[in-house]
């Protein structure tokens, strides 16, 4: 399709992903985010190790690198102890074992060279394995939002949306980076520092773990604290982006009826929610290392003092060395506990953000069930709406057993009070939406059954919010026809009588448009848009209140345009302006979500119904 279809009073209003339908849509009104505790933490961590397994031959690696690292680190207080003992006290004298201790001194400097090499690569494999991950997660992710119904991004905050592709992709990738491999880590640390513990003297690691329920006590009780305000942050944070979003966007209507206040009241609203709730989440995560050092303190304390009583009372084999290697395999112990508590807080939110991402992973793709393949030469453009039932919201119906038939060539124009379903019948003949009841036909065939790439393909749009991109006015026009020569796009932009003001810009069609075409007046976007329709070369062609944004003068240029693209081609126009339809073949009025009446302009006139009275309004200057 060349453009996004435009939002009318008939459709859905934005609601916060995961929550509950908000009051004031998804605009500056739009009510909080309800807090969520995460749902499916075990099927998240199990999707998120199945997305780092992509990366085997970099895991495999990782973990060998993790194990040596750790050998390397367990072996040092070992030789340490061994170097210590070489010194004897005997008769009153010090003797040192010079052979052993050189050898003892020679083996450490080699475990910590290595120790600091591996380290090395680990920290990159570690960088590699989290940004293929995330780069895996975010191409997923953004194909599944490409596959989103329209009644989906419809109905979802766009800022709430950006953030779990930029936010929460980017917690997910530090938590591999930094937490996960920590994590690996640390249990590996954990089990071996245990075994040497184990090794040296059962006695002083009976005593050491005494600590162990006091420090699971805490880190437990701790976690399920923290666990709501990391959660809770991160729903905040998609919200604070929803409004920056739509602040930014709607900037001019905000300065227009002068909300600024207003607008930055519940921006500052919003930021100190989430200011409050950071903080909240940050001491709690904080005082978890300082309680678990203060455990690990206590431990070394109650080793130091078992083995001094053990050396001096000559009980079981324990030498000063293997005090000296117990006091620092118990800090290895204990580490990796205060570490895992530290990384708590990152992995919850990691976790948090993952689930955000997987929701959206997990939610319906638009629906393409079409296997009836049309030659795109031989489509006629003859259209039919049988008995249209629809509705954005169950139980509101915008459309009521319409019927509408449009034959090939014909130009049919749509007309009705704002809200009374007119780009509802575009939304549901490009299948951006799907049907509650009845069907339509394209030259006979349900549009159910055609593929929805092939039927988008026979229709262009030109709607009244013009859609350009941040690129050259070149690929601007050819955006729905890429492979188009350079001769045919220049002979669309001409034909749109776009090629004259193109012509006059420094960079001509190599000019490239800043965000949304901003540095265009809208005549000029319009106009564009026009061009992109005419090279499309569509056998339906749509106008949705096209020229409603633009002066007269601009307006006859591109009813000039609009005639040439028109010729030939079904054609559905919707508009304010009825002074624009006059010579339609058909002027359909909706009202109620029904057909009230149909005909040409005098005909319609001539009946003083609905029509007469929309076009004695307007002729009046009255609000429609």
């Amino acid at each position: 399709m060349n453009n996004q279809p435009r939002r009318d009073a008939g459709n859905p209003p934005i609601v916060p992903l995961g929550g509950r339908r908000g009051p004031g849509g998804g605009g500056p009104m739009a009510a909080r985010m309800s807090v969520e505790k995460p749902k499916k933490t075990r099927a998240t961590i199990g999707r998120l190790l199945r997305y780092i397994g992509r990366s085997k031959l970099i895991l495999i690696l990782l973990l060998i690198i993790m194990l040596a690292v750790t050998a390397a680190d367990l072996l040092g207080p070992f030789f340490q102890a061994k170097a210590i003992d070489t010194f004897k006290f005997e008769n009153g004298q010090i003797r040192v074992e010079m052979d052993a201790l050189v050898s003892c001194l020679i083996i450490m400097a080699g475990i910590f060279v290595c120790s600091a090499t591996l380290s090395l690569f680990q920290g990159i494999l570690s960088a590699k394995l989290s940004q293929l991950t995330v780069r895996g997660m975010r191409s997923d992710l953004f194909k599944k939002i490409s596959r989103l119904p329209i009644g989906y991004t419809d109905s979802h905050r766009h800022g709430d949306i950006m953030s779990r592709m930029t936010n929460d992709v980017e917690n997910v990738s530090n938590a591999i980076s930094q937490s996960i491999t920590t994590l690996f880590s640390c249990i590996l640390t954990l089990v071996g520092a245990f075994s040497m513990m184990l090794y040296l003297s059962w006695e002083m690691t009976l005593i050491a773990m005494v600590s162990i329920p006091l420090s699971i006590g805490i880190s437990s009780m701790l976690g399920k604290l923290m666990r709501k305000y990391f959660v809770r942050r991160q729903k905040l944070l998609g919200q604070l982006n929803g409004q920056v979003e739509e602040s930014v966007t709607s900037y001019k209507t905000v300065i227009a009826f002068g909300k600024e206040e207003e607008a930055v009241a519940k921006f500052a609203a919003v930021s100190c929610e989430l200011r409050s709730c950071a903080v909240k989440a940050k001491v709690w995560g904080s005082i978890m290392g300082p309680i678990m050092n203060f455990v690990g303190n206590l431990q070394y304390v109650l080793i130091a003092a078992t083995g001094a009583g053990m050396v001096l009372s000559g009980i079981g084999h324990v030498t000063v060395g293997s005090i000296q290697a117990m006091l620092q395999y118990s800090k290895k112990f204990t580490h990796p506990i205060n570490q895992i508590a530290n990384q708590y807080a990152s992995i919850l939110t990691a976790l948090a953000g993952a689930e955000r991402i997987f929701e959206i992973m997990d939610s319906a793709d638009e629906i393409d069930e079409g296997k009836e393949h049309l030659a795109f030469e031989a489509v006629r453009g003859d259209v039919s709406f049988e008995k249209i039932d629809f509705g954005y919201v169950p139980g509101e119906q915008v459309l009521r057993g319409l019927d509408l038939s449009v034959h090939p060539g014909q130009k049919i124009a749509i007309v009705g009070a704002t809200g009374s379903g007119k780009t509802t019948v575009v939304n549901l003949l490009t299948r951006f939406y799907e049907l509650d009841g009845g069907r339509i036909t394209i030259d006979g065939v349900d549009i159910t059954r055609i593929p929805k790439a092939e039927l988008r393909h026979m229709i262009a749009i030109v709607l009244q919010d013009t859609v350009l991109f941040s690129d050259t006015i070149r690929n601007n026009i050819k955006y729905g026809h890429m492979q188009a020569s350079d001769e045919k796009m220049v002979a669309a932009a001409r034909a749109a009588r776009a090629d004259r003001f193109i012509e006059r810009l420094p960079d001509g069609y190599d000019t490239v448009l800043s965000e949304a075409g901003a540095n265009l007046s809208q005549g000029q976007r319009q106009l564009l848009a026009i061009a992109r329709a005419v090279l499309a070369d569509p056998k339906i062609l749509i106008l949705d209140e096209a020229t409603s944004n633009v002066d007269t003068r601009t307006e006859m240029h591109i009813q000039e345009a609009m005639v040439a693209l028109m010729k030939n081609r079904t054609s559905l126009i919707i508009a304010h302006r009825l002074s624009t339809i006059r010579d339609a073949d058909v002027i359909v009025v909706i009202k109620d979500g029904r057909v009230a009446e149909s005909g040409n302009h005098d005909t319609l006139l001539s009946m003083g119904g609905e029509y007469a009275k929309l076009y004695q309004n307007q002729f009046a200057g009255l609000s429609t």
